[in-house]
């Protein structure tokens, strides 16, 4: 009995063992990969648990969530013949588990393999555009780093490896240590040239509009003075008209209101006037 006892622990033992090395645990966001002699019989996708040959089939674990790679930044020669230095980064993951472990095998072979593809695609895109509009045309970045992506994601494709790209972006564009103070001495001279022209081309706009405007308000003084000098003519034009009709009714009123009209411009200011007392002139100030 005793015997009995001890055999069926270890019989329960072997049991316990041969399940819990059969059963394995799949997670969300990873594959597990069945092995058998080093070859892969099965992939498992989804989250649960699954069983395997125990002793006999082996697994290995491959990430099924996008992974993000950062290049180690690198000197590269634009097509001005300037070198820059260039950090980019890759966004990528495995779509056929099969594939990817009969070619790279391994995740970190397979980031070497797309850092070379990275690496000789970039060099040859900001090969053939100048440093310039590199560095400050965004949408030109925004071309290359599309370019770049779907020229890496087509060779990758083309290779088989089992990877897909999903996105190449351009970090950051700088130029060596070296260079960077005359490249920057040159950029403010051009700059401050195109600040010098636009000035040059301000202040000559600036000279036609002026000139246009003094040459408009002469013209306009003028023609107010001639409009001004044709109503002050009609005007005394018909002020003599006025006079003379009423010199004709009454032309004794007539001169006595004229008379009176220079006494009042005579006597403004509070002269002396000398005149013969028995002047016309004295005998109506005297009123006789």
């Amino acid at each position: 009995m005793k015997k009995w006892t001890y055999g069926s622990i270890a019989i329960i033992i072997v049991a316990v063992i041969i399940v819990f090395g059969s059963a394995f645990v799949v997670k969300e966001g990873e594959y597990k990969v069945v092995l058998k002699f080093g070859e892969a019989v099965r992939v498992i996708e989804e989250p649960g648990i699954s069983f395997k040959i125990p002793f006999i089939e082996t697994l290995t674990t491959l990430p099924k969530y996008q992974m993000s790679y950062d290049s180690k930044p690198t000197s590269i020669l634009t097509k001005d013949k300037k070198p820059i230095i260039v950090d980019n980064y890759t966004v990528w993951r495995i779509t056929d588990v099969e594939r990817f472990l009969k070619s790279v095998q391994t995740v970190s072979s397979g980031v070497q393999r797309i850092d070379e593809a990275v690496y000789n695609t970039v060099r040859r895109k900001l090969s053939e555009i100048n440093y310039d509009n590199i560095i400050s045309e965004n949408t030109e970045r925004g071309n290359i780093n599309d370019e770049i992506t779907k020229d890496i994601a087509s060779a990758l494709e083309r290779d088989n490896y089992g990877i897909k790209i999903i996105d190449v972006r351009i970090k950051r564009t700088d130029l060596p240590e070296g260079n960077k103070q005359s490249v920057y001495n040159r950029m403010i001279s051009d700059r401050q040239s195109i600040a010098a022209r636009y000035l040059s081309e301000g202040d000559e706009e600036s000279r036609k509009i002026t000139s246009k405007a003094d040459r408009a308000a002469v013209e306009l003084i003028a023609q107010a003075e001639a409009d001004a000098k044709k109503i002050v003519a009609q005007g005394e034009g018909e002020a003599a008209k006025i006079y003379n009709d009423a010199y004709g009714k009454n032309p004794q009123f007539y001169s006595l209101y004229r008379t009176l009209e220079s006494y009042v411009t005579t006597m403004k200011n509070e002269p002396v006037i000398m005149l013969p007392i028995d002047s016309p002139y004295a005998k109506i100030l005297l009123g006789k």
